[in-house]
């Protein structure tokens, strides 16, 4: 039995919404009033104490394309930076997320290769190929509790309403990641300045306010519960901001990234920094920032998306989005903290209930979280060597980062 003393630490509680220094007993992941007989005492002073994370939005690439990562590398490089919540989108290559009996097996999988709870977003068109609403009902009965079209596009506007009306008879959550493809074609990079003088074809931030207005209209005539995840322009945080002043039943969620890097992360034609939606403009960037401390923006998730090595070696827009970025996470975290953007519950809050609320796993997670120590003081250099992912794909390789996971109980 592991029974723990964590003495002078600073415990920082969601479910209570408070923090203070403390001595704390964990037993099994858990946290007790007394222990009587500790095999280990640690001696916490400075460090944090938080329940683990929920992640919205995390590829993990299997099935499919395990040369990029597996269920147990990335599991086990989530678990090991105390996310053990990890909610994926439905655009696993083959498309899995539209059968609810395979469904199943994926989580099993997950739990038995790297000790995490993988959440699956079901696929709101059957295939994702935009054409006829999936078997949502069959769907939720394997388990899924949010569906989504991912970055696919929908054959038409008709198709669209009618599976929000599927999804809002059925009570599930629509996640959008808003994107118009007619506006963002082949683009690669934001519209700006370092875009035009690389040469780069763009994906304005137009792209996503016309995706994302358009969507919030169909929401307010469906009445289904949505969530718009993956926001990357200043300008969407104003119309999230506005639908939910409507009284508009969504949320919304950002990924860590797009709070500290901007597009001038792509000079030289980095494709370390291509991702999608891509690095804004730092006005963009800054925007976001605000909306995440007004709590406009409910939550931050990662948007781990691993890479092997010959993903990223081709010309700039032929090579494949995606940032690792769990290793990353905490540190990130740490860093709007001492930005003083968010108070460490403020921080925790986004990554923990606030993202189980909005997975509709509160109570999986109150039953099932254990608890991460964290360093907020420990400096640390990213690189290949210490990140546990299987994908090396960072622009933060060879950065000096600040906050580190100590030690995961669970």
């Amino acid at each position: 039995m592991n029974s723990i003393q964590i003495k002078n630490v600073r415990l920082i509680n969601p479910m209570t919404q408070t923090e203070q220094v403390q001595d704390v007993y964990v037993q099994n992941g858990k946290l007790v009033e007394k222990l009587d007989n500790v095999s280990q005492v640690i001696d916490a002073t400075g460090q944090w104490l938080m329940p683990t994370m929920v992640d919205l939005c995390a590829n993990l690439r299997e099935p499919g394309q395990q040369q990029h990562g597996t269920l147990q590398s990335e599991g086990i490089a989530a678990r090991e930076q105390g996310i053990l919540h990890v909610v994926i989108p439905p655009d696993c290559k083959p498309i899995v997320q539209d059968n609810g009996a395979l469904i199943q097996g994926l989580k099993e999988k997950a739990w038995q290769d790297a000790g995490i709870y993988l959440h699956i977003t079901g696929a709101l068109t059957q295939g994702l190929e935009g054409k006829q609403p999936s078997n949502m009902a069959g769907l939720q009965k394997g388990g899924c509790l949010l569906v989504s079209n991912a970055y696919a596009a929908f054959e038409n506007d008709d198709v669209i309403l009618r599976t929000l009306e599927y999804a809002a008879g059925l009570d599930l959550t629509v996640v959008f990641y808003p994107e118009e493809p007619q506006i963002a074609k082949d683009g690669c990079v934001h519209q700006g300045f370092t875009a035009s003088r690389q040469g780069l074809p763009t994906i304005p931030t137009l792209a996503e306010t016309v995706a994302l207005a358009k969507y919030l209209l169909m929401v307010e005539a469906t009445g289904v519960k949505a969530h718009f995840g993956l926001l990357s322009c200043g300008a969407s945080v104003d119309l999230i901001r506005i639908a939910k002043e409507k009284g508009l039943n969504i949320t919304a969620d950002v990924a860590i990234h797009q709070l500290h890097l901007t597009d001038d992360v792509t000079d030289g034609f980095n494709t370390l920094a291509h991702v999608r939606p891509p690095l804004r403009s730092a006005k963009d960037r800054d925007l976001l920032r605000e909306g995440v401390a007004s709590g406009v923006i409910d939550a931050i998730c990662s948007h781990h998306e691993p890479l092997n090595a010959s993903a990223k070696q081709a010309p700039f827009a032929e090579t494949q989005a995606g940032i690792s970025a769990f290793d990353s996470f905490v540190a990130l975290g740490v860093a709007l903290v001492e930005q003083g953007l968010l108070s460490p519950l403020q921080w925790t809050n986004r990554v923990t209930t606030q993202p189980a609320n909005i997975a509709n796993i509160a109570d999986a997670w109150a039953a099932q979280h254990g608890w991460v120590l964290i360093d907020p003081n420990a400096k640390w250099t990213l690189n290949a060597e210490n990140i546990r992912s299987k994908g090396k794909n960072t622009p933060l390789i060879g950065a000096e980062v600040q906050g580190k996971v100590v030690q995961v109980f669970a």
